[in-house]
């Protein structure tokens, strides 16, 4: 069959076609594609923003550490979407803040007046009566997320074991003293979805961060155990594993209720130039390159939508760096341990 322009009979005659080489440019490939993909990536982001709003309207939202930044821009999407929303929080003042901005504007016939319920996770002694107050606000809960964490970089000698205990107390006893609170009304409806925003450091540890880390080893166990415990009920289970929070990316302050003893991540332009080309600090400017707060709440409506059991919100470095981990558990430890040895590395390491 010639595609030549002229006319071509088909061998069982009738219909004559005429057929045109029409050749694109090849330097309109790439710029056709990239519009292809960005409308493709449009109409995606607008069913998700969709279907976000019929998942979770009516339905009763907690959110603990609801003042941090991660916390108010979740709080901003879950109820633009209609979610009865159960705010909880150290600082009244801060939960009374967000609550004036969620109602300032928007409509009373599609939003629900967000209740408040102040939670502190490093007070344990009271973490009962707050479960009790956070169930009976509307009587159940449907979809719970964990946010708030607390933490602290140092070497282990330099940390006490009392800084140790409330660390665990506000990373680990903290948030399942709430959820066993909140569990027997969730089994006895047979619903029920607890969603847990941890650090990527509950499944990949670095130095400096002992307590730290083994706090969020602890409470991705104890979440990864629920799961199993709790599916027959019809409860879900969905964990998020997140890099460092950039806050700064947005103009948002970092949340309150957590706190460090050290500054925030610097840039990589504050790497030392000696090393700044070598493989650990580039692998350090990845794990601390983060995500932004509004990244992070647009995966935790999406895994609430999907039900998925697990979510990695991570550049490629620290996603590769865990499968190391798993598949080559003496080279990763290598490169860490070479991180330690080098001075200027293990700097940047604890700030």
């Amino acid at each position: 069959m010639s595609l030549t322009g002229r006319k071509t009979a088909f061998p069982s005659g009738g219909l004559l076609l005429t057929y045109t080489r029409m050749a694109v440019p090849s330097v309109m490939v790439l710029p056709m594609f990239v519009v292809v993909m960005a409308g493709i990536y449009y109409v995606y982001n607008e069913v998700i923003r969709f279907m976000s709003k019929s998942v979770v309207r009516n339905k009763v939202v907690v959110i603990t550490d609801a003042v941090s930044g991660m916390g108010s821009e979740c709080a901003r999407l879950l109820h633009k979407g209609g979610a009865r929303l159960v705010l909880c929080g150290p600082s009244w003042d801060k939960l009374e803040s967000l609550y004036d901005s969620l109602c300032s504007g928007s409509d009373p016939t599609q939003t629900f007046t967000p209740k408040l319920v102040l939670l502190d996770f490093s007070d344990t002694a009271g973490m009962q009566d707050s479960a009790a107050d956070v169930v009976e606000c509307y009587g159940c809960v449907d979809i719970m997320i964990c946010n708030s964490s607390m933490k602290i970089k140092a070497p282990v000698q330099n940390l006490s074991l009392e800084m140790d205990r409330n660390i665990m107390d506000m990373n680990y006893f903290g948030p399942i003293t709430l959820v066993k609170g909140v569990l027997p009304s969730m089994i006895s409806r047979r619903t029920g979805h607890f969603l847990l925003v941890n650090s990527i450091q509950g499944r990949l540890s670095v130095p400096f961060r002992t307590s730290y880390a083994a706090s969020k080893h602890a409470v991705q166990a104890f979440f990864d155990c629920l799961r199993a415990e709790v599916e027959e009920y019809g409860i879900s289970v969905s964990t998020i594993s997140h890099t460092y929070i950039n806050a700064s990316q947005n103009g948002t302050e970092p949340s309150s209720s957590s706190s460090s003893s050290s500054p925030s991540p610097p840039s990589s332009s504050s790497i030392p130039s000696k090393i700044s080309n070598s493989l650990l600090a580039y692998l350090y400017r990845q794990l601390n390159h983060g995500v932004t707060p509004q990244d992070l709440a647009n995966e935790i409506v999406r895994t609430v939508d999907w039900k998925r059991r697990e979510v990695l919100l991570a550049h490629p470095i620290p996603q590769l760096a865990l499968c190391l981990r798993c598949l080559l558990p003496s080279a990763f430890f290598s490169v860490v341990a070479a991180g330690v040895k080098d001075g200027p590395m293990a700097e940047q390491l604890m700030k």
